[in-house]
């Protein structure tokens, strides 16, 4: 019988060589095979979708770094009276038709693709024997108003515009001049004197004309509607009034769209600034020097927005000035930054219609293409070998005209989509209109076209590692001290629910802990700030004295409770802290900071409290990073061979001597992977910060102040920006941002995890 079973057991066990264990092995090659081929595809195509992803990126971002592009689209000889010079050109939205106004008071419109006149209409000019032109100037771009000085002291104003209409489909132009106060000539002068120099602008409320009489007068008229309350009548009230400006020379004179500043640049070289709040009486604020000695103000201008000035001169240097509030409260005309790449004297500037850029040409037939925010030339091309004399530029920046002193019109298209953005405008101190300094600044969007972008990305970027700062300060600590103790003193059954908890986690939306941390936890810590800071103070104070109280108790009571679960009487220990610090925050409050802490802090510190804040942020993200450093830094610990730990432990080390020499040396690497990965995670955290934090874009390290981080702002303003915008694209740069930081955190912590594996692998 004993025979017949030993056969029986021999016949089941397969022969190494038998076909069934033949084929047995060569399916399980097949699934070697195959399975080492799906994920070495898988990790394939994590790599190819990361370059895609990085590729894409930069396909986006890379239009922002093109410089501007000039192409000559038409040149011709003026059209309409060649004889008369050209005083202004213009063009109108589509790019289509220009606008040649002359000496002689005739208004041309011509198609700008090959000169061929539309209209030509006279202006009403008195009969030129009672008048004769001695002034031309050109108001807002944006409002098209035009105003010529006559020899009598009167002026002429007017508004170009174009109607657009589609009979047949087609789209039909109808240029015209309108007159805002419904007449074209206007008194300027009383005494009849001829106006040298003229400047005006026009809106629906106000008009004013302010002027330079050869007697060396300024002289300023306002013409204001004002409606009836009973019959709805508009009526227009005129106010005059006139400065001696002897022994000044004036030069030039421009008005600020809003009608309350005036400058009045002298043959000296020197900007006299004018209030004109009240308009009879223009109040001079300040004269400065714009030019050095030997050097004329040859060119002087608006940017767009009508608070900058900008100031071209006989050297060929261009200076941005505008107003600047100083330290007593009153606003002083500032030199901001200078363009020196022309070299030739500066003949005429156009500004961009809505953008802070302009074209400036010179009397050596250059054009260059200026951005006033980004501090940069964008292009000088040489378009005439006469002297350029007028220059415009279409509404949509897109075309310009110029014309030079032998009477020919140049039509040149424009591509530069992206002007504002430069290496400084995105990373250095810019010095934006109407601010007191250069600054770090974030401020996309306005509801005026005159706005001035400010596209600085240090302060989100500042906010990105100032949220991962707070975030790890209060998770690092916790999950690797956690982590040791649970792989290292915790008993295996304790290990075993307690590690599972934590890492369920990390399954936790973020989006929940961000709800939570701004509507729950934000108000509650701003309740109880000095219970906050109690309870951090409390903690480990109340942890060592409890661990004290343990070890003072007999050894019979403290065999209760079995070796490895001590950690479990820290609990009732850590709820009671946490109650006895809620329960002193109000007495604390009262006591030492007059019943408001927050109110303390700004009034006696001068820091500023925000609700929602970096302290807050600090705690919610820190609970999301926590079961991330943790996992990774318990199974890098509970890795370590234990033969080392015996090892260790049997040559006379303690625990803690075996903990800190042995174990922590030798799972470095993958604690230090953890911390890398935490970081990572931490810095492209989206809906913690952007639900937590009051989205300030501010660069203040002041816990108690909120910030903007890169992802919360790509996540709160791509859903806004215009397609392939400057807007868009930089969002776009700032992903890219943070896909670097990124990808450079990770490649680091793998260079380091790799260079502690070598050092400590022999251990």
């Amino acid at each position: 019988m004993v025979a017949k079973a030993s056969e029986t057991e021999e016949q089941v066990v397969p022969s190494p060589h038998s076909p069934v264990a033949i084929r047995r092995r060569r399916w399980r090659n097949i699934k070697d095979h195959l399975a080492r081929y799906c994920i070495a595809a898988g990790g394939v195509s994590v790599i190819i979708a990361i370059v895609l992803i990085f590729f894409y990126l930069l396909y986006v971002v890379i239009p922002l770094f093109r410089p501007a592009q000039l192409e000559p689209a038409a040149q011709y000889p003026a059209p309409g009276d060649n004889g008369a010079n050209t005083l202004h050109l213009a063009l109108n939205e589509y790019n289509d038709m220009g606008l040649r106004l002359t000496e002689q008071g005739q208004a041309v419109f011509f198609s700008t693709e090959e000169g061929k006149v539309v209209l030509e209409t006279p202006l009403p000019f008195p009969n030129p024997k009672e008048a004769a032109v001695t002034s031309f100037a050109a108001g807002d771009p944006a409002g098209k108003v035009i105003v010529y000085g006559l020899s009598n002291g009167h002026a002429l104003l007017a508004r170009h515009a174009y109607r657009v209409s589609y009979p047949d489909n087609v789209r039909t132009i109808t240029p015209r001049l309108e007159y805002p106060l419904d007449k074209a000539l206007l008194a300027v002068d009383p005494k009849g004197q001829p106006l040298r120099l003229i400047s005006a602008q026009s809106d629906e409320d106000q008009t004013t004309i302010a002027a330079v009489t050869t007697d060396g007068r300024l002289v300023l008229v306002s013409f204001t509607a004002q409606q009836s309350f009973l019959d709805d009548e508009i009526t227009v009230e005129q106010t005059t009034a006139s400065l001696d400006l002897s022994p000044l020379q004036a030069t030039h004179l421009v008005l600020d769209e809003q009608q309350e500043e005036l400058y009045v640049a002298d043959s000296e070289g020197y900007i006299n600034y004018y209030q004109l709040r009240d308009k009879e009486t223009p109040h001079l604020v300040q004269r400065v020097k714009a030019v050095s000695e030997e050097v004329r103000i040859t060119a002087l201008s608006f940017l767009a927005g009508g608070i900058s000035l900008l100031v071209g001169d006989s050297s060929g240097q261009i200076a941005q000035w505008f107003p600047v509030r100083n330290e007593g409260n009153h606003y002083t005309l500032e030199q901001i930054r200078t363009f020196n790449t022309q070299q030739a004297p500066i003949m005429a500037i156009a500004s961009e219609h809505a953008r802070k850029g302009f074209l400036a040409v010179d009397s050596s037939g250059q054009v260059g293409v200026y951005h006033t925010t980004a501090h940069q030339t964008l292009r000088v091309a040489n378009i005439s070998k006469a002297p350029l004399v007028t220059v415009a530029i279409a509404p949509r920046a897109d075309g310009m005209l110029a014309s030079d002193s032998q009477g020919k019109i140049y039509f040149l298209k424009i591509e530069n989509p992206h002007p504002e953005v430069s290496w400084q405008a995105l990373w250095g101190k810019v010095w934006y209109e109407s601010r007191d300094k250069p600054e770090f600044l974030w401020q996309s969007s306005s509801a005026s076209d005159d706005f001035e972008p400010k596209f600085s990305l240090t302060p989100l970027t500042f906010g990105t590692f100032k949220a991962a700062f707070y975030a790890m300060l209060f998770a690092v600590p916790l999950a690797i001290l956690g982590a040791l103790y649970t792989a290292y003193f915790m008993s295996a059954k304790m290990r075993g629910l307690v590690k599972p908890t934590i890492e369920i986690m990390e399954a936790l939306p973020t989006v929940i802990l961000g709800f939570l941390a701004g509507l729950w936890l934000a108000p509650l810590v701003e309740d109880n700030l000095p219970g906050v800071f109690a309870f951090l103070l409390l903690l480990p104070v109340g942890v060592f004295m409890a661990a004290y109280l343990w070890r003072c108790l007999p050894s019979w009571v403290r065999q209760w409770v079995p070796e490895g679960w001590e950690a479990a009487l820290l609990l009732p220990v850590v709820v009671g802290l946490g109650i006895l610090a809620a329960a002193l925050s109000q007495p604390l409050e009262v006591a030492l900071f007059n019943g408001n802490m927050p109110q303390w802090l700004s009034t006696h510190l001068g820091i500023a409290y925000d609700q929602r804040n970096s302290l807050v942020v600090g705690f919610a993200m820190g609970f999301a990073v926590i079961p991330t450093i943790f996992s990774i830094s318990e199974d890098a610990i509970f890795s370590v061979p234990k033969q080392l730990t015996f090892g260790s432990l049997a040559l006379g080390a303690t625990p803690w001597q075996t903990l800190v020499r042995v174990v922590l040396l030798t799972a470095s690497p993958g604690i230090f992977s953890a911390v890398m990965i935490g970081l990572g995670r931490a810095v492209g955290e989206t809906m913690i910060v952007l639900m937590a934090t009051g989205n300030t874009p501010i660069m203040d390290f002041n816990p108690f102040q909120g910030f903007r981080a890169l992802s919360a702002n790509i996540a709160v303003e791509m859903p806004e920006s215009e397609v392939d915008s400057t807007h868009y694209r930089i969002l776009f740069l700032a992903a890219l941002v943070l896909f670097m930081v990124t990808f450079v955190f990770n490649t680091l912590a793998e260079i380091v995890r790799q260079r502690l594996r070598k050092k400590y692998s022999s251990l």
